[in-house]
């Protein structure tokens, strides 16, 4: 593992280890710690998501939000959100633009998947795709900060026990399998999750969240 992006890196190994054994202190923390930061946040970033809403609406009438069922807290699922990124007839799209789509196999960066809107493209590059998902925090089915969500089919990649572990706190809007990025190997990931979970304090959670914002200003999604 290279160092910044290394998560060792961001843990303090004296970081307050009696959390552990008190889990109804730590799970009150985090809802303050969340909610601090996702009320002001919805405020001031509400002009955003109109503009944003508006552009889908204008480019693919339709739904503003894909819903995609998760597992949360004990594997209990919910529906978690995320703005549309693709058109309705994304199918019928991909078929009538079979070249571009060979093209973007290739890596071809001047071409777009078809199958995206162009403001759909954008928020996926930028990850404000993904900005919906503080209705999930206000709502207590996710985190700022936690593991990355995961769905039934993900139990044949992770292994049961590992999910079991994995949904015994709240998945997160960000990560340490995040920040490492999109595409990891399952052992990987598993390991980068289970390093959260046994390492959880206040400050891992901040340095994350720091590490996320500034990896979104160079322009690579967490």
């Amino acid at each position: 593992m290279s160092k910044i992006h290394t998560p060792i890196s961001l843990f303090d190994k004296h970081a307050m280890p009696f959390l552990w054994r008190h889990p109804r202190l730590k799970n009150v923390i985090k809802m303050v710690f969340d909610y601090t930061i996702v009320i002001p946040a919805l405020f001031f970033l509400s002009p955003l998501l109109l503009i944003i809403t508006v552009l889908i609406l204008l480019e693919s009438p339709g739904p503003i939000l894909y819903r995609m069922r998760v597992l949360g807290l004990n594997g209990v699922e919910f529906q978690a959100y995320k703005f549309r990124v693709m058109f309705l007839d994304a199918d019928d799209r991909l078929i009538q633009n079979r070249q571009q789509w060979v093209s973007v196999l290739r890596g071809d960066r001047s071409q777009r998947d078809p199958r995206f809107m162009r403001i759909g493209w954008f928020l996926r590059r930028s990850g404000l795709e993904e900005l919906p998902r503080l209705l999930n925090i206000l709502n207590r089915d996710m985190s700022l900060v936690g593991p990355r969500a995961v769905t039934r089919q993900d139990v044949m990649k992770y292994g049961r026990s590992n999910i079991d572990v994995m949904t015994s706190v709240l998945p997160g809007l960000t990560g340490l399998g995040q920040l490492r990025g999109v595409m990891l190997p399952a052992t990987e990931q598993v390991d980068l999750e289970m390093q959260y979970i046994n390492n959880w304090s206040p400050w891992l959670d901040m340095k994350i969240l720091v590490n996320t914002f500034s990896t979104a200003f160079k322009g690579q999604p967490a």
